[in-house]
């Protein structure tokens, strides 16, 4: 199994015009993040996990693969905004492109883009079939996929699990059911946004306590703020087994 990380920032560190902050002049290209998603490939089938307002430039750069759903974590701008962007994938769904989302997700999208719903369809529009989910596992394309409640300020979204790969965004706390479906991952994938409290994303060293308590073998860092400071200063100085992800890395993830 495979990951791609298609964009590792979020909209919180979009620089202004004229800022003069390390990250936003570094020519470092680890420092260039486009809003987080990712893609999860088991053998030829491919999920999308979000689907952010720079989906276009995502899925050129990552070579426009075939793409079986998107696993939505939650319906804010930044994770859904891009959903239109899916169109060529729905042309070639007979019913549908799949979105595997919350109820509170999937109400937000109807409403978002209801020239995509309505009855009577405009010729071209891109057509979605969606799933909603709860807290209990479901497969899709033959795949097992565990949904990781967390907390997102207050309100309530989800990570997901696919096999010992883990992937979280935008928690800001863990319950500790969710910890328990933690248990034994391999390959963990966690937000960090800054080091400064944040009232609805961990901080660098709140994430670091997750960490902490789930043990895997390994973690990824993501959803980055310009704040979070360039990729050269901040991967030396973090423990042994996490890295900071970086934008169109591909990691393999044990069976």
């Amino acid at each position: 199994m495979r990951l791609r990380f298609l964009g590792t920032g979020t909209s919180t560190g979009v620089p202004q015009i004229g800022c003069t902050c390390p990250v936003c002049i570094s020519t470092d290209i680890h420092d260039k993040r486009l809003r987080a998603s990712a893609i999860v490939s088991a053998g030829d089938k491919n999920l999308l996990i979000d689907c952010g307002p720079d989906f276009r430039q995502q899925i050129i750069n990552a070579g426009t693969p075939e793409l079986e759903a998107a696993l939505l974590t939650h319906s804010h701008y930044d994770h859904v905004g891009g959903i239109d962007d899916l169109r060529p994938y729905c042309y070639a769904k007979e019913d549908g492109f799949p979105l595997y989302c919350r109820h509170d997700v999937a109400e937000d999208i109807r409403n978002r883009v209801p020239y995509c719903f309505r009855q009577h369809l405009y010729p071209g529009v891109p057509t979605f079939n969606i799933t909603e989910i709860d807290d209990k596992p479901f497969e899709v394309a033959g795949i097992m996929v565990t949904p990781l409640p967390v907390i997102h300020y207050k309100l309530p979204i989800v990570g997901f699990r696919i096999g010992k790969l883990a992937y979280i965004t935008d928690a800001k706390t863990i319950p500790d059911a969710t910890f328990e479906l933690l248990r034994d991952t391999d390959t963990l994938v966690i937000n960090a946004l800054r080091r400064k409290d944040h009232i609805s994303h961990m901080t660098l060293d709140e994430a670091l306590a997750a960490i902490g308590r789930i043990k895997p073998r390994v973690t990824y860092l993501t959803h980055f703020a310009d704040a979070i400071g360039k990729q050269a200063d901040v991967e030396p100085t973090l423990p042994e087994g996490v890295h900071m992800a970086y934008d169109n890395l591909v990691i393999e993830i044990p069976d």
